[in-house]
């Protein structure tokens, strides 16, 4: 049976630095009310120049240099993101320009926080159907461009970066099992409005200017919009629920998992999830102080950082899980 393997991991993270002191200036908040309710401190925001793309590159180097592979052997590109560069093509598409990858698959996957997973899942299918040898999977995330700069319950929540994972075909196990999870209903409680449907004016195709009124408008407004206490609720719940089948699926207990790996949207969503688990913060990989939370591309951040200082090392058990809008949610067992 052949399995996909985790070869190499990269990020990156633009070099301005915004603090919550920085945040103080611009909204009503303090240091503080952030990290109490969040566990935020910092956050990296991409430059005027940088894009999803550009961003993914650097990461994606980072992982095929680490994994051995040469740029010619790479067989397949998944970006998950929910701030691509264009419509289309596909930022996957962009990537492998970049990169300067032959001919291969390439697209992007759109699953809010929880693409990183999602496209890990479609990538390790690849492989185990012997489809494919080599991928390279990414998660990258401009949220600073889709949050409204001036609405405190979310503008705090977000920074910019990206992840990749390079995955190989290996006779060993790697990724052991994926989760997947979406229910559309759920949809409005996080959500960001697509700016195409309407023009430069704000004004929709077809339709004169006294048919639209400002509700209008402010609905089409291109932000980050969220429920918070909705989907904290939520999140908890679906989260608590899953681990638990992931353990009894596999017939482990909390003490064979050496580390969880989050999403990093919220430190309280954390601990709750590391609680469900039974196992103690001392086990999770926590990045949300300096990352806060960059959607897809936060699992895969956080992966890089902890193999690099050496906590996360070859032959221990991992597991991702995330929570995002959709609403979707998913899980990887990995053995690193």
């Amino acid at each position: 049976m052949k399995y996909s393997k985790i070869a190499g991991t990269g990020s990156y993270l633009p070099p301005t630095i915004f603090t919550n002191a920085d945040w103080e200036q611009r909204v009503e908040t303090s240091d503080a009310w952030i990290f109490e309710r969040t566990g935020i401190r910092s956050r990296h925001i991409a430059g005027k120049e940088e894009s999803a793309s550009s961003m993914a590159a650097i990461a994606a180097k980072r992982a095929i240099e680490q994994s051995g592979l040469s740029i010619e052997e790479i067989q397949m590109i998944i970006v998950a993101t929910g701030t691509p560069d264009k419509i289309f093509p596909s930022t996957a598409c962009l990537l492998q320009q970049r990169l300067g990858v032959p001919t291969c698959i390439a697209f992007d996957v759109q699953a809010a926080c929880t693409g990183f997973i999602y496209a890990l899942s479609v990538a390790d299918q690849f492989i185990k159907t012997g489809a494919v040898s080599n991928a390279v999977v990414v998660g990258s995330e401009l949220m600073s461009r889709v949050i409204d700069w001036s609405d405190r319950s979310t503008c705090v929540l977000f920074g910019d970066g990206a992840g990749a994972v390079v995955l190989k075909a290996s006779e060993t196990p790697g990724i052991l099992s994926t989760n997947l999870y979406a229910q559309g209903s759920y949809g409005d409680f996080l959500t960001v409005e697509n700016m195409q449907l309407a023009d430069y004016t704000g004004i929709l195709p077809g339709t004169t200017k006294t048919e639209n009124n400002n509700a209008d408008l402010m609905a089409l407004s291109p932000y980050v919009k969220m429920q918070g206490q909705k989907v904290f609720k939520i999140a908890v719940s679906k989260l608590g629920e899953m681990v638990k089948d992931i353990l009894e699926k596999h017939q482990l207990n909390s003490e064979q998992i050496d580390w969880l790996i989050p999403h990093q949207a919220n430190i309280r969503i954390i601990q709750a999830t590391a609680e469900k688990l039974g196992l103690s913060m001392e086990k999770v990989i926590c990045t949300v102080d300096t990352h806060s939370n960059t959607s897809s591309a936060s699992i895969p951040l956080a992966l890089d950082v902890a193999v690099r200082d050496g906590r996360v090392k070859p032959g221990q058990t991992l597991l991702f899980e995330a929570f995002g809008g959709g609403l979707t949610w998913g899980s990887a067992l990995v053995q690193y």
